[in-house]
């Protein structure tokens, strides 16, 4: 049967990451992706701790761009992978879009996911116990966490201190979303859509197994 590389998912969410959690992650996404840059690092944490950055307020017009993306890239443009999980614990899971060109999942469900994933994330930052301010500030508490490890991890990242005094910035600025570095982006080509690591067990994961009935698991998140 045909195989391919797939990523299981964490199943553990914890208030607190060690030193090594946080050091395991940087060198396998490193490992996996040498063009990061310290944004790119970031941005798979961030999506891991807050989910999709995106506020979903027209579907159509998420639906156009994810169109757009379908039609204008190819399964060659892709990495080989069809989900992984975000950040050190994997509470999100970056699903590609190669799911929907290979038939796996349709276009919908993948929109229906990331939709109902951004649409949690954005009730849990404005419930009643935590509002988006409060959200921000624990996850600016977190990556300062994160970068203190990753400081002595002597990585030299191109433009480290650049992307760190960025990433400070926009933290202090009540925000914190950002793209991809262009490096990465020229290197990997990135398209996926984030989904809450529930909905993707329940939803997605299923698909993917049935449509592959032989996988290899990597059991570390990227």
């Amino acid at each position: 049967m045909k195989k391919l590389i797939i990523t299981s998912i964490i199943l553990f969410v914890s208030a607190y990451v060690s030193a090594q959690d946080i050091a395991g992650f940087v060198n396998r996404q490193m490992d996996s992706y040498p063009q990061s840059r310290l944004l790119d690092i970031y941005k798979s944490c961030f999506q891991d701790y807050m989910g999709a950055e995106h506020l979903i307020t027209d579907r159509l017009r998420v639906k156009a761009y994810l169109d757009e993306e379908l039609n204008t890239s190819t399964l060659d443009d892709l990495l080989p992978w069809l989900f992984e999980p975000c950040g050190i614990e994997g509470n999100y899971v970056r699903v590609s879009i190669r799911t929907v060109k290979e038939g796996i999942i349709s276009a919908d469900l993948l929109l229906d996911a990331f939709i109902r994933s951004a649409r949690s994330a954005e009730g849990r930052m404005q419930g009643k116990n935590a509002d988006k301010h409060s959200s921000v500030v624990s996850w600016r508490d977190r990556w300062h966490e994160i970068v203190e490890v990753i400081d002595t991890m002597n990585l030299n990242l191109p433009n480290y201190a650049d992307d760190k005094l960025f990433i400070d910035n926009i933290l202090s600025n009540g925000k914190y979303a950002i793209s991809h570095s262009p490096e990465y982006r020229e290197a990997y080509h990135p398209h996926y859509r984030i989904v809450q690591r529930s909905i993707f067990d329940r939803d997605i994961l299923p698909l993917i197994k049935k449509r592959y009935t032989s996988v290899q698991i990597n059991k570390d998140p990227i």
